[in-house]
């Protein structure tokens, strides 16, 4: 016959008592909420441009475009932070849908819109711009210009 040993177990507790919670620093926590709000938007602006046929970064290139018309691909790329091979696709896109058209300028292209994208331009937008204005309003006009003082601020400080 067997003799049973009798081992002391260790009383169960619960999750939060076994886990020290361990509060992130304050801006990762801002980080986190800035990329939520990010998102948030983002995934609105993504919506609506797929309903108009086009993606987000057709969108910007539009937004470059109407904004500074006879603009390098470069420029583009530089405005966009993307590459110019990245502006160059979706130029190729942008040509064959008749929104956009490059001409030649010495051995750079210069960009235009079409008549097309001229107008897709302007009922873009400005809807766009309401649409962004409608989901800040939940700060005051204050806030917003301290937000966006903040956040020059820090896009000052950090390196490219």
């Amino acid at each position: 016959m067997k003799r049973q040993i009798a081992v002391p177990t260790a009383p169960k507790s619960t999750v939060s008592e076994r886990t020290t919670l361990r509060r992130p620093e304050q801006g990762v926590v801002a980080w986190v909420r800035l990329m939520r709000v990010y998102q948030k938007i983002q995934h609105a602006t993504t919506e609506e441009m797929r309903r108009e046929g086009i993606s987000v970064g057709q969108f910007d290139v539009l937004v470059q475009v109407g904004a500074a018309e006879g603009a390098t691909q470069q420029a583009v790329a530089d405005a966009l932070l993307v590459t110019k091979s990245n502006v160059c696709q979706l130029l190729d896109r942008m040509e064959r849908a008749g929104l956009v058209e490059r001409r030649p300028h010495g051995r750079t292209n210069l960009l235009y819109l079409t008549t097309e994208g001229k107008q897709l331009h302007d009922r873009l937008v400005p809807a766009h711009e309401r649409r962004i204005a409608e989901q800040l309003a939940a700060l005051s006009p204050d806030e917003q210009a301290t937000l966006s003082g903040l956040l020059r601020k820090l896009d000052h400080s950090l390196t490219s």
